[in-house]
């Protein structure tokens, strides 16, 4: 059965004939933008944490949609409620036409989400992008002010807006203009802080950068809200400290600026916790707003923006919603999954897994001196490779030689950071025991059929 199999190339390369036909097809009917050479595979089924391609090979995806795909493929449950849905009715405007599923989920929602307040509202949106451009919407209703700040390393999306938050300016050349009113503070990276600092020191560098922005960029009382990312995705699988979270909310509390938590790729399970803004809550920190996607409907098109009601009831009428926000189908896999995670006990799989793999990694980076950090919380964990451990140079073209070699092995690899030196781990957290060591097993082939290529052995 493909959901517990273990990966299998049985054509000679990847890709094999069938998939190369379906490349060619590719390049001839989408736009050269989306036809990258990186990852020449295909699907025609998926199951848990496994795929297959046309040709017959069996890929373990440590990809996951890129955080969208914690409860795997083609959980069967899911199937069915979706299926039952489109049975009903596929689509209304809920704007118009409201549904009960919308409803439920919001709902259930503001059970579980750890934003600041007693009484909370959740509306829904299609994808992570949107929820981050809702956010600061809302955010600006609620301040009447009109800046923002976001930070080094960020990725929050691709609509325009979102490029101008995105930190990576790979994504967005010659897009612009962007909006007004965007200022860029640096982000905690720990392992690249200052040399000589001590740990408090770091911290307490990152938070005056805060202040920066406000003596050189925009002043704080023209900020509507600061937008983090609990763990850096694009940006390298950065976790932001605790101890600097607690000065960002101070921050926010002294001057009337909204925290928002952008945990569209970190949030449903994946870091232990159901959202990571959970820790920051514990501490005393939790954020204003938060926005989630990706993995909230087990591949199905939901995102979601919630806050405590005061903010949200402060949205003038018709500035927010969509035609297909808050989809009927998407809203009836997004609960049922919820239903999953909670059941099933995902955090814990999460926990599981985030332990097993970064003591494998920490393990690796032992005998590999390539590798220089590995981090993140939970089963969102990141690997830096480096050229040299001390001057910490980063090493992209290292990671691109090792996902090629990877992917040959049937495992699917996916680089992170702003030089492209970090290889990310976000596998479905239904993998088997069996699938994570043969993936790790892996993992280290790779890296020393890369260091073979690179003339490092």
């Amino acid at each position: 059965m493909l959901r517990t199999d273990l990966p299998k190339v049985v054509s000679k390369t990847v890709p094999g004939p069938k998939t190369l036909d379906l490349i060619k097809r590719k390049e001839q009917a989408v736009p050269k933008a989306l036809c990258g050479a990186t990852y020449p595979v295909s699907i025609v089924r998926g199951e848990g944490a496994m795929f297959e391609d046309l040709d017959g090979n069996r890929f373990l995806d440590w990809i996951g949609g890129v955080g969208v795909l914690n409860i795997g493929y083609s959980n069967e449950e899911v199937v069915g409620v979706i299926k039952a849905q489109a049975e009903k009715y596929t689509h209304t405007i809920f704007n118009i036409i409201g549904h009960e599923g919308y409803i439920e989920l919001a709902e259930k929602f503001n059970e579980i989400v750890p934003v600041k307040g007693d009484a909370k509202k959740t509306y829904f949106v299609n994808s992570g992008a949107e929820a981050d451009e809702n956010a600061i919407k809302v955010a600006k209703a609620f301040t009447k002010k009109s800046n923002v700040i976001c930070f080094s390393g960020a990725f929050h999306g691709r609509t325009n807006l979102t490029m101008a938050l995105t930190a990576k300016k790979a994504y967005s050349l010659g897009m612009g203009p962007f909006p007004a009113g965007i200022y860029r503070a640096e982000f905690p990276n720990m392992y690249h802080a200052p040399k000589g600092y001590s740990y408090d020191e770091a911290i307490q560098y990152y938070i005056q950068k805060i202040y920066q922005v406000f003596d050189e960029a925009t002043p704080a009382n023209e900020v509507a809200c600061i937008l983090v990312e609990p763990i850096q995705g694009e940006g390298g699988f950065i976790p932001a400290p605790i101890e600097w979270v607690k000065a960002v909310r101070k921050i926010c509390d002294d001057n009337g600026i909204l925290l928002i938590a952008d945990e569209v790729q970190c949030g449903n399970c994946r870091s232990g916790h159901y959202f990571v803004s959970e820790m920051w809550a514990e501490a005393g920190a939790a954020p204003d707003i938060l926005t989630t996607a990706k993995s909230m409907g087990a591949g199905m098109p939901i995102s979601a923006v919630c806050a405590r009601a005061e903010i949200m009831d402060s949205v003038i009428p018709g500035t927010i919603g969509g035609t297909y926000a808050g989809n009927p189908v998407s809203c009836a896999a997004a609960l049922k999954t919820m239903e999953i995670y909670k059941e099933e006990k995902y955090t814990e799989k999460a926990k599981h897994i985030g332990e097993v793999v970064s003591a494998g990694f920490k393990e690796l980076m032992k005998k590999y001196p390539v590798i220089g950090d590995v981090r993140g919380i939970g089963a969102m964990l990141g690997v830096e490779f480096v050229k040299d451990p001390g001057t910490k140079e980063p090493y992209g073209e290292f990671v691109s030689v090792m996902i090629k070699h990877a992917l040959q092995m049937g495992l699917l690899l996916e680089n992170a950071g702003t030089n492209g030196n970090v290889i990310r781990f976000l596998a479905p957290l239904c993998m088997t025991d069996e699938q994570m060591e043969k993936g790790l097993e892996i993992y280290e082939t790779a890296i020393t059929k890369a260091m073979d290529e690179l003339g490092l052995l």
